[in-house]
């Protein structure tokens, strides 16, 4: 079945050509779905339900993220920027299962560009997280750029949350040293960085305290401990495709050794996976906190880049090595799987998903996975004035960029489909209401109502980066695209992004279920203004220069018909054969030398049996391949062989962790090493176990499809 996806999905050049590829594999090819809760057949859940989980553990944009234990609970904070609510905590009880606790304030409202009032923070505003709990009380510390460094305090992660302000420290971390008697704080993104004290209130500085410094190349995004006496900070070389350090010392003022905590860990992601080069350095771990379990463990929550669909958090195994918190398993270290086994917290739940962000407004409050473009104006906006929608108010706007009160949300990946229903019965003279993706460029499909009637439109812009983030340009919007003269008041707005291709197609429709695009895909990317991915927005705003009327929204839905594709399912008990990505050469068994092999798509014996594997399963998402002759392939040290069992169940050296890595693509995992399967593309020979992990570009021997044989 995967084979004749990839054919599928590489014939034409059409956005068509692969929205129908991509379809094919959601329909013929969905995992076994029937143990898990409904929601978690519908939305990315990292959790496998199986004992093991993949990543990412939200298939959708959450930056710099740090994580805390306290006691048997997990905490998650991150970067929300200009949008509000501001800093999102999540909560877990295994690391993998998360769900919302709350946010720090719901208005970050520190002056007139917060509220897009004569200009905006886009890509500014509260940044990179340090959350910590000491003595019952919560702390979450954030620099908010241009305005000092934010410390909120809360005995309860819901809030309330009290709050203070301090003078700006760029990507700091806090640590509470109670053998010492002292709060520490690092900060800085060049050597030597400042290693200060704050006061027991953590309302100021400590200006008579001595000076720290931690002298040695570390990076950005700092995260600092002490474990087992030992002072410890991570921290990440800035940019994309980079790495993270690790310093460790036994005093605060050092000496301190550095080593790479991960290194040129993509996960086999990259930017843009259907232009993926074969020498793709792919988009890097970098930039997550750690936390230890009460049975020992050590995990780290770390970001990665996605491309248009933003940044998002990974959870990997950390293993000590030489006193220093390694990424990794031992005989891979600074490398870490894709799938693996959940973290022993001693706490079972079924899969979960952290993001359903469907919306019928009926309740009477928002979906809280909701978040404004800016601080919103309360007053222009209701779910009471017309029960069971949304009504937004317009506010006078140039264009879509400035426009207030535009409600948005992550999009999920690897593929979704946002459908809003809308009401513009409403709609005064000058107003634009409709559902966009809110980025630079940006695009929208709108109703525009003038004197003369009302259209559909398609609208593309560039918005510019207000207070200097990542640009300049002024805000520019290109010609609309006019759709429908005059259309019904009720109907569809749809949108579908693939960031596989990054692409987005808008369409509309009259009835909810027939659809028609409107205009050609657009481009999606990641980009330095907003600092963020695209994000699907619903708005209502007025060129007239007063407010105007209102837009009725209902029904928000999203789709993700790859929450679940066919890499995450495992054919236990069947017959399958297995090709790899790189050249599409089959995986065989050599019979007469009880080696394993690959051979050439159009070798002579192709067809026959030796490329035939049962899988057989040995719980926890690993399983063992039987060949034709009975059999077992068998790792020693990383070299492969089929070894006679002798009716003896099969053990470590017969053991393969299946990683699920997205669009269609599976990675065995050894455990005697912890290194992949893998053959030499496009030189038939030997099969190895000595892989490190999969390229971004899926073509370095690695990555395998798998077809059930009938």
């Amino acid at each position: 079945m995967p084979n004749k996806i990839k054919l599928n999905v590489l014939v034409g050049n059409s956005l068509w050509a692969r929205l129908a590829g991509i379809l094919l594999l959601v329909q013929t090819a969905s995992a076994d779905t029937s143990e898990l809760p409904p929601e978690a057949t519908k939305h990315w859940t990292a959790d496998n339900g199986n004992g093991t989980y993949s990543n990412p553990l939200f298939y959708g944009e959450f930056e710099d993220p740090d994580v805390i234990r306290v006691g048997d609970d997990y905490y998650l904070a991150g970067t929300t920027m200009h949008m509000n609510p501001a800093v999102e905590i999540l909560h877990s009880k295994d690391l993998v299962n998360w769900n919302l606790a709350g946010y720090c304030t719901n208005r970050l409202d520190l002056g007139p560009a917060y509220r897009l009032e004569g200009g905006n923070i886009y890509g500014d505003g509260i940044w990179a997280p340090c959350i910590r709990y000491h003595k019952g009380m919560f702390y979450i510390l954030s620099n908010v750029n241009g305005s000092g460094l934010h410390v909120f305090r809360s005995k309860s992660i819901r809030g309330p949350w009290e709050h203070n302000r301090l003078p700006g420290r760029h990507d700091m971390s806090v640590l509470f040293d109670d053998e010492l008697g002292k709060i520490f704080i690092i900060s800085g993104y060049h050597s030597p960085y400042p290693i200060e004290e704050l006061s027991p209130d953590l309302r100021s500085f400590d200006t008579n305290a001595p000076k720290h410094f931690l002298v040695g190349q570390m990076g950005e995004g700092h995260h600092l401990y002490k474990i087992k006496g030992k002072y410890v900070d991570i921290s990440a070389i800035a940019g994309a495709a980079t790495d993270q350090m690790v310093a460790v010392a036994d005093s605060i003022d050092g000496p301190w050794k550095i080593e790479r905590m991960v290194q040129s860990e993509s996960l086999g992601v990259t930017a843009t996976p259907a232009r993926a080069q074969a020498d793709d350095r792919g988009l890097t771990l970098h930039q997550g906190g750690m936390c230890d379990t009460p049975s020992g463990e050590w995990w780290s929550v770390i970001m990665s880049d996605h491309g248009s669909a933003g940044r998002m958090v990974n959870l990997v195994p950390i293993t000590w090595d030489n006193g220093f918190p390694l990424i990794g398993l031992p005989g891979n270290l600074r490398k870490a799987p894709n799938t693996w086994i959940k973290p022993d917290t001693g706490f079972t739940q079924p899969p979960t998903p952290t993001y359903v962000p469907n919306d019928d407004f009926d309740r009477g409050t928002m979906n809280p996975h909701w978040q404004w473009n800016h601080v919103p104006d309360d007053s222009k906006w209701s779910l009471v004035e017309k029960p069971g929608v949304l009504r937004l108010h317009s506010l006078p706007a140039t264009n879509f960029w400035s426009a207030r009160n535009s409600l948005c949300q992550r999009p999920p990946g690897p593929e979704s489909i946002m459908t809003v229903e809308l009401d513009t019965t409403g709609l005064a003279a000058g107003d634009h209401a409709g559902l966009a993706l809110l980025s630079t460029p940006y695009a929208g499909i709108s109703v525009v109502k003038t004197s003369e009637g009302t259209t559909l439109q398609l609208f593309q812009g560039a918005g510019s980066a207000g207070s200097g983030r990542g640009g300049v340009a002024p805000p520019s919007t290109n010609a609309p695209i006019i759709g429908l003269t005059n259309p019904p008041s009720r109907f569809w707005l749809r949108v579908h992004c693939n960031f596989d291709t990054d692409e987005a197609v808008f369409s509309w429709s009259t009835d909810g279920k027939r659809f028609t695009p409107l205009g050609d895909p657009f481009g999606i990317r990641f980009q330095l203004t907003t600092f963020q991915g695209v994000r699907p927005a619903l708005f209502n705003f007025n060129t007239s220069g007063q407010s105007g009327g209102y837009a009725d929204f209902d029904n928000y839905t999203v789709e993700e018909p790859r929450a679940r594709g066919i890499e995450r399912e495992i054919p236990v008990g069947e017959t399958i054969t297995l090709t790899s990505g790189a050249d599409d050469s089959f995986l065989a068994a050599d019979t007469g030398s009880n080696l394993l092999v690959d051979v050439a798509v159009d070798s002579a014996g192709v067809q026959g049996k030796n490329v035939q594997f049962q899988v057989i399963d040995l719980g926890k998402g690993r399983v063992a391949l039987k060949a034709v002759n009975g059999r077992f392939v068998s790792v020693a040290e990383s070299g492969v062989t089929l070894k006679d069992l002798a009716g003896k169940a099969p053990d470590e050296a017969e053991s393969f962790q299946w990683i699920n890595l997205m669009r269609g693509d599976t990675a065995l995992m050894s455990l005697v090493n912890h290194c992949y399967l893998t053959t030499k593309p496009n030189k038939p020979g030997q099969a190895t176990a000595d892989a490190t992990g999969p390229s971004p570009a899926r073509k370095n021997g690695v990555c395998f499809k798998w077809t059930a044989v009938e």
